[in-house]
């Protein structure tokens, strides 16, 4: 059974770096065809999706955040990390990893205050 879960600080300071990680078990993040997504839901609004890596670390960004986002992975921990430089409070949401479009994580909550 596949399991993910995301992990991270509850807390930023404006202009920091976010850093979240994706764990998953259950499942090898180099296995053909898995994609693993970040996507965000900032409080009172819907989903927005933040950037991907595939299976063969190609990685893709949404438009708008492409300059502050990055994502890396960890093949021997089966992890993903995303990366969000010089937050800004807009940032704040609840983050969640997502593997295809199968398997979510619980979401980990951001808040981006000083």
């Amino acid at each position: 059974q596949v399991h993910v879960q995301e992990s991270g600080p509850g807390l930023v300071l404006p202009s920091q770096t976010l850093s979240l990680t994706c764990t998953v078990s259950g499942a090898s993040i180099t296995s053909n065809n898995y994609y693993l997504n970040w996507i965000r839901q900032p409080p009172g609004k819907g989903l927005e999706w933040v950037g991907s890596i595939s299976y063969d670390g190609n990685t893709y960004y949404s438009p708008s955040l492409k300059n502050r986002a990055a994502i890396f992975r960890d093949t021997s921990k089966n992890q993903a990390t995303l990366q969000l430089t010089t937050v800004i409070p807009e940032d704040g949401a609840v983050y969640f990893c997502r593997m295809n479009d199968d398997y979510w994580g619980q979401g980990t909550q951001v808040t981006v205050s000083s």
